[in-house]
Parts: C-alpha cells; structure tokens; sequence
C-alpha cells in the first residue's frame, strides 16, 4: 500500500473511529501538519485530547473521541484561498453557515477560516471538518 497523503490517512482514520462509536484512536504516521490541524479540532471541542507518542521512526499519535465529530476531510490539491473566496469554499464544503470549521494554511499558521478573515489573510485550504 502507498500512502499518498499523510493528513488525509489520518481524518480518513478519525472519521471511519467516530462513526464506530469508539473512544480512542491510533494514527500513524504523524506529521507537523497533522499536529496542527489536531489541535485547531482540539481548541473547538470536536476531539478530546491526543498524545504523541514518538517511536523513533515516524511517530505516532492517540486521539480521544469525544463523538461530536461528523465528517473531517483533506482538500487535495491544496487550492489557494484568498480573502473573497473564503465564503465560497464555506458554501461548498459545510452543511451550513454556522456550522463546522474550514482549515487553512497561512504566512501567519495554520487556522480555521473565522480566525483567517479576523486577521484579513487568505492561504492554501488543508481541510474542513463538522
């Protein structure tokens, strides 16, 4: 099997656990993006918390579940987003308006889009989840 996208393997993983039922979830391997992406789910409540576990090769990181997630995906390819067409994408990805979060890469980090717009940049969408 190739992998072809290491964020992608892992909200695949995190989407697949959630819709189990289950607690807890194993994901590997573990990237810098992947670590930030987490943690933009972490600071809105849709995952617990995670652990790092570093195994001397690529690592490896447990999730807990807290069963709030819907869906969470990667946007491949990576299509530049600017400031206008944040709206747009939000359209087209989340259920609604108010609803979920859209993931972008930016000069200024990684972020979700209502962050972005406060800080009037744009950047290449990573992903969405809700």
């Amino acid at each position: 099997m190739v992998l072809i996208s290491v964020l992608n393997n892992c909200l695949n993983s995190i989407t697949n656990a959630e819709r189990r039922g289950k607690r807890q979830v194993l994901v590997r391997p573990c990237s810098n993006v992947v670590i930030r992406f987490l943690q933009v789910m972490q600071k809105h409540e849709y995952i617990g918390e995670f652990e790092i576990v570093d195994d001397r090769r690529s690592g490896k990181i447990v999730i807990n579940l807290n069963g709030r997630l819907n869906k969470c995906g990667c946007i491949s390819p990576r299509f530049d987003v600017g400031l206008e067409q944040i709206d747009q994408w939000q359209i087209n990805l989340l259920p609604s308006k108010q609803f979920g979060f859209l993931v972008l890469t930016t000069s200024s980090g990684i972020m979700d889009h209502e962050e972005a717009k406060r800080k009037k940049t744009g950047g290449k969408i990573l992903g969405f989840f809700y």
